[in-house]
């Protein structure tokens, strides 16, 4: 073991407490203790900085570096040794660097958007929630897509708009803008069901004068889905950002759903939100038990036990392979640092974030490949 690691152990730091101190990043204080890989070009310096941050004037607390000799193995500092670190910690947006690309000969991005419906990653749950999103955009329905941020609600959503078009489905897609949604007057502008019906005559019948009063307007909706349905089109409505919508209009939703021809249903709508859309959703919520009643709601859950194929997935997108850029121990501790045995935030965002982080420190110091103590110090 490193004499410096034997040296914050008495001195009761951690390589956290030491990263804050020389105001480096804890992946390159792990790369220094456990591996002895020193930052290109910054090695005095850097030397220079820890001993005055742990209070030795000696460099003889560098001398055995590499060496095992003469040493009692003590176990590597854990994230559980400061209480800060037992949260999970989600990273801001991280952007790949040019030199990690080279350095992992990535010729793409393996964390950029899907550009395709081949290139979507499909967990059961994912395939579940496609295919029922399909269903309503084919027979009809109410169903609400609910997932945290950086799920990949946004991508399912793409993913359905393009299979509408690639099969020619007689589907038209309506959806309404919501820039500045929020869920109250007093946070931003609410959407009405004013708003939803511009939007299903902006969509269903472009051009048509949308009569001023209420009642002109929703008989007018009415009307055109009416012929566009009996001319053999089908409707969906779309809405993101869902856990913004106003109850009140939520409630309205019911009556946009129960526009029928006969048996057939003359709209399908899908709603897409965060978790508070779920909660908004409620069965013991009784202002909206008439929705609730109506309306399925499929979750996208995290990765957890498909994390690795996603990552395979990922990284064959990007030309290379997973082995390539990362070993097994750095999979798991990806995988510990974004779940607890109640909780886990294995998300794609929260993935993609934390491994280009990681990428971009093993770039910098040279290392060629990811290691565990490079993701959990990240």
């Amino acid at each position: 073991m490193l004499q410096l690691k034997t040296l914050l152990k008495d001195r009761g730091m951690t390589q956290s407490a030491l990263a804050r101190k020389i105001k480096m990043s804890p992946a390159t204080v792990a790369q220094i203790c456990n591996h002895a890989i020193w930052p290109k070009k910054r090695e005095k310096e850097l030397k220079r900085q820890i001993l005055k941050a742990v209070g030795n004037c000696g460099e003889e607390v560098f001398k055995q570096e590499g060496s095992t000799q003469g040493t009692k193995e003590v176990a590597p500092v854990t994230q559980k040794e400061n209480h800060l670190e037992d949260d999970i910690m989600l990273l801001r947006k991280q952007a790949l660097t040019p030199q990690a690309r080279r350095t992992f000969n990535l010729v793409r991005d393996p964390f950029d958007e899907c550009r395709n419906s081949d290139e979507v990653f499909l967990t059961p749950d994912a395939r579940y929630v496609r295919e029922s999103l399909r269903q309503v955009a084919r027979h009809g329905g109410f169903v609400a897509l609910v997932g945290e941020s950086g799920s990949g609600k946004s991508t399912l959503r793409r993913d359905l708009i393009g299979w509408v078009d690639r099969e020619s489905e007689p589907t038209i897609i309506i959806e309404p803008y919501v820039l500045g949604m929020e869920d109250c007057e007093a946070k931003g502008k609410t959407l009405k069901s004013g708003h939803i019906a511009e939007s299903i005559l902006a969509a269903v019948a472009p051009g048509q004068h949308v009569p001023r009063s209420s009642e002109a307007r929703f008989r007018q909706v009415h009307k055109a889905l009416l012929e566009s349905h009996r001319a053999g089109s089908r409707h969906l409505l779309i809405i993101e950002e869902a856990h913004g919508i106003p109850l009140a209009t939520l409630k309205h939703l019911k009556r946009f759903f129960e526009l029928e021809d006969g048996f057939s249903k003359l709209l399908g709508i899908v709603l897409i939100g965060q978790s508070e859309l779920g909660q908004k959703l409620d069965e013991r919520n009784p202002a909206v038990r008439e929705v609730v009643q109506r309306c399925e709601v499929v979750t996208l859950r995290p990765l957890d036990a498909d994390l690795l194929g996603y990552l395979k997935h990922r990284f064959k997108l990007s030309g290379t392979t997973l082995k390539s850029v990362m070993n097994d121990s750095a999979v798991e501790a990806l995988r510990s640092k974004l779940s607890r045995s109640n909780y886990s935030v294995l998300y794609p965002l929260a993935v993609h974030n934390v491994l280009t982080a990681a990428l971009n420190e093993a770039a910098s110091l040279g290392v060629p490949q990811l290691t565990a103590d490079l993701i959990a110090g990240v």
